[in-house]
């Protein structure tokens, strides 16, 4: 294939963007060529930045609907669906590579004809050119009919497209507007606006760039006046488009195109968002959105790189010579200005941000916010919070700056109009503002999870240092400004009822605890210190007497907040000043109606109570116990007392059966010595029970089988207790001694032990013989040591209890001490008031060494 143009060489500015999600995303600046390559035509974008790296190659097809719009972009439809368009620097460099592929399109459909794959229907429509006849009041109908018909099909919408862009067909329909109206026929009026939605909702650039002209936008949208959906209503959108009102040039623009983009952008919001809201498909309202967007990028250039017609701007402020209504615009400019970077992307808007600054964005700011009109102090805040969604950082290096050089920061200049300003929607701008300027540099932990784990306060220790600048100006903060913030809430102690508190007093103490809380959450030392300072949690607690439900609820949330980090500062604070007796209040004030309040209520004493904290429960108990047994609709309140008398000890007097029933977890057990509890031996495990279960018949069956290994007590004694001796601590040795005294003798000890209690009424202790059995023992079991060690893990626990049993019945005299080494010992005394009971001598080897003595009467 010979191509029809030589491509153009010569490189040219451009940006290309993508379009994700209905938002057309910066891929890049850089340079734009077109190439040919063998048969191949193809558009190459070398970045700026990095001339190695391709930010688009894309070739050239004959059915990728390329447009252009405006002077200065190119549209088209990659094969894989994607949208793309080339923004250029000049008008020039986006004609010349317009021309390179509109020829080589054009060679490419001369060459290919009829694509094979249209059915015949579509073939004839190219075959025969579509023909509308001249439009007349006569022949609306027959026009609006052909239109319907052609563009059920992509061909027929295409070629409807052209025609109408050929012959300039829309500016013959626009004076017959004028003419139907005179005439006052309104058929012709609905018929015009048939017409006129086909021929905007045909997705053509160029066309809705036609409609949005000079000439022809108001014969368009007068025809859209008369909608026959509601023939008996008509809209006024002329009367709204010719008011020149709303177009106000604070300082004059001398670049005419940057002008006509301004008017054109204006009357395509008007048309997507007034004109068209009803109507519009999603291919037209992302083609209005895409003509707005590349209108806008080309307006905030202009602006921003026009340094005079900054300085002009931002001038009109500082001027005292100046109109009151000259500055209000000069702000509402500014205002739009900050409204359209959101859309930008983000170095053009950083771009932006930089350039306003640097003239004295932040000086608008502060004469907006104390100002006296209500319109100029709602952009102050647009201004202010759209500033601050961009960069908070590089709002606080501003404030800390003023601070530095003792002149009023803008945080004050916030907290005075947060305390004046009427506006409510001024007022929640201003507290959020507050709130992400104190906002410090590490996202506050998870407080409640990581204090249900025992991590809070290790978690805190470890984040990472803070930003020296951050912490400098929060700390200004709470030195100059807190005092100022929550004067109103301090106020509250002078108040006695809060039934006369005002509506607009309402929304600040709603703002003033929501920036509390926040506080609270963020800064974990500072917030403490002045909560205690100024008593702030009391005032709080006043707020749940006022008669305003949400107001309630924002205590309420406060308290829910406090009780969460379980922080024993918080909770000491709230059970001093008594501060659970207006939340108990709340609760006998909303019971048993299942509102919103009274679920809060339940939710903070619900979490107290899965929570375990000891000093809440015991605070409430003790103080509004009667309160407590009085709320019984759910059974929160009465767990928290059975939690609080679990605590004080009146569970151990109460029947064990109950116990029992009560606690899944304390198993059921007979009293002995009187209800006195030995606090020595552990619970017994399952196979200790089946030991003590077991009866003195398999005992005996037992011992006759195994002669060599049990003996019969005599007077109450074993002999099996002479091979009793503790192992020393570092002596492996000598805890195979103990495995096999455990293993081998512990039925026989329990049954003498039980038959010296029954039958004996003074036991006879034998001394136990000397300590050099043991080393025979070990020398008969050294070939099973192996086995011995690994019966230990299963029989260390009935180790000791058997070596508990026998030593029941009859252990160790008087000359025991000199026999064992390294031994403890204490003595258990159950005595019986019916019957004068023998003394029972309890001797435990303990294997540390470190058991204490337990008095006579632990048991």
């Amino acid at each position: 294939m010979a191509l029809v143009v030589p491509p153009p060489h010569d490189k040219k500015r451009v940006k290309v963007y993508e379009l994700r999600n209905n938002d057309w995303f910066d891929r890049g600046t850089g340079f734009c060529t077109g190439r040919a390559i063998g048969d191949e035509s193809k558009i190459y974008v070398e970045s700026e930045d990095q001339p190695e790296r391709m930010l688009l190659e894309t070739k050239i097809t004959k059915d990728d609907g390329y447009q252009k719009q405006q002077d200065t972009l190119i549209v088209w439809t990659e094969p894989n669906g994607t949208d793309m368009a080339l923004s250029f620097q000049e008008a020039e460099g986006c004609a010349a590579i317009w021309d390179f592929v509109h020829r080589i399109v054009a060679h490419l459909q001369a060459l290919g004809g009829p694509d094979d794959a249209l059915s015949d229907d579509a073939t004839d429509s190219f075959t025969n050119p579509l023909v509308l006849p001249h439009p007349e009041l006569a022949n609306l109908d027959e026009i609006a009919s052909i239109m319907r018909t052609v563009v059920t099909t992509p061909q027929g919408r295409d070629s409807l497209s052209k025609l109408v862009l050929t012959e300039d067909y829309i500016r013959k329909l626009v004076p017959l507007v004028s003419m139907a109206e005179d005439l006052e026929s309104l058929e012709d009026l609905h018929h015009l606006c048939n017409i006129m939605k086909i021929l905007v909702l045909l997705n053509d650039n160029q066309i809705i760039e036609l409609v949005v002209s000079d000439g022809i936008v108001m014969g368009v949208v007068g025809a859209l006046e008369y909608d026959p959906d509601f023939p008996t209503h008509k809209a006024n959108h002329r009367t709204y488009l010719k008011d020149r009102s709303k177009y106000k040039e604070v300082v004059p623009i001398q670049d005419p195109t940057i002008k006509k983009k301004i008017h054109s952008t204006w009357r395509l919001l008007y048309l997507k968002d007034v004109v068209l809201a009803r109507v519009l498909d999603d291919p037209t309202f992302s083609v209005l959105n895409s003509l707005i967007f590349f209108n806008q990028v080309d307006i905030v250039s202009h602006l921003q790189g026009n340094t005079d017609f900054l300085e002009e701007l931002f001038s009109i402020i500082d001027d005292p010579q100046a109109e009151r209504l000259r500055k209000k615009d000069a702000v509402s400019f500014i205002q739009t200005c900050c409204a359209i970077a959101k859309n930008l992307q983000a170095p053009s808007r950083a771009t932006l941000y930089t350039n306003f600054i640097n003239n004295g964005l932040l000086r608008v700011i502060n004469f907006a916010l104390l100002n006296d009109d209500a319109s100029i102090r709602v952009a102050g805040t647009d201004i202010l919070v759209a500033m601050i969604d961009h960069d908070a950082t590089m709002v606080r290096a501003y404030i800390f700056k003023s601070i530095q050089d003792n002149k009023t920061p803008l945080t004050d200049t916030l907290i005075e109009l947060l305390l004046v300003e009427n506006d409510l929607g001024v007022k929640a701008q201003v507290a959020d503002a507050i709130k992400v300027l104190l906002e410090p540099q590490q996202p506050p932990p998870n407080t409640e999870a990581m204090a249900r784990n025992g991590e809070f306060l290790s978690k805190l220790r470890s984040t990472a240092p803070a930003n020296p600048q951050i912490e400098s100006f929060i700390q200004n903060f709470y030195d100059n400004s807190a005092n100022k913030l929550f004067k109103p809430l301090k106020d509250l102690a002078k108040r006695k009822s809060m039934a006369d508190v005002t509506f607009q007093e309402v929304s600040l103490f709603h703002h003033l605890v929501e920036i509390l809380m926040f506080l609270i959450r963020y800064h974990l030392f500072r917030s403490k210190y002045y909560c205690f300072s100024e008593g702030l949690a009391a005032r709080v607690a006043q707020l749940l007497s006022c008669p305003q439900k949400h107001l309630k609820l924002m205590a309420l949330k406060f308290f829910r907040t406090c009780v969460g980090l379980q922080e024993e500062f918080y909770i000491d604070q709230m059970t001093s000043n008594h501060l659970f007796e207006p939340i108990l209040n709340v609760v006998y004030e909303t019971m048993p109606r299942d509102n919103l309040l009274n679920s809060v209520c339940l939710e903070l004493f619900e979490f107290v109570k899965r929570e375990q904290i000891k000093p809440i429960i015991i605070h409430v108990v003790k103080n509004y116990r009667e309160k407590l047994e009085e709320i019984t609709y759910v059974d929160t309140f009465q767990t928290l007392i059975l939690r609080y008398d679990q605590m004080q000890g009146y569970s151990a007097e109460v029947d064990p059966t109950s116990i029992g029933q009560d606690s899944e977890s304390t198993p059921q057990r007979t009293n002995v010595n009187g209800n006195q509890r030995w606090q020595g031996v552990k619970e017994m495990d399952p196979a200790e029970e089946a030991y003590f279960n077991t009866s003195d018949d398999e005992d005996e069956m037992t011992n006759k089988k195994r002669p060599g290994k049990g003996a019969p007590a005599v007077n109450g004694t074993s002999r099996l207790l002479k091979n009793l001796v503790d192992y020393p601590d570092d002596d492996e040795d000598m805890m195979d001694m103990k495995v096999d005294f455990s293993e081998n003798r512990p039925s026989e000890a329990m049954r003498t032990a039980g038959t010296n209690e029954s039958a004996r009424p003074a036991p006879i202790v034998p001394s136990i013989p000397p300590l050099e059995r043991v080393s025979e023992k070990r020398r008969r079991e050294e070939d099973d040591e192996e086995d011995e060690l690994g019966k230990l893990s299963h029989t260390k626990r009935r180790s000791s209890s058997g070596s508990l049993a026998s030593s029941t019945g009859s252990m160790v005299g008087s000359n025991s001490g000199n026999v064992l080494r390294r031994k403890k010992s204490f003595t258990a005394t159950s005595r019986d008031s019916s019957s004068d009971r023998e003394k029972i001598t309890i001797v435990l080897a303990s294997k540390k060494g470190d058991a204490k003595s337990k008095g006579d009467n632990e048991g």
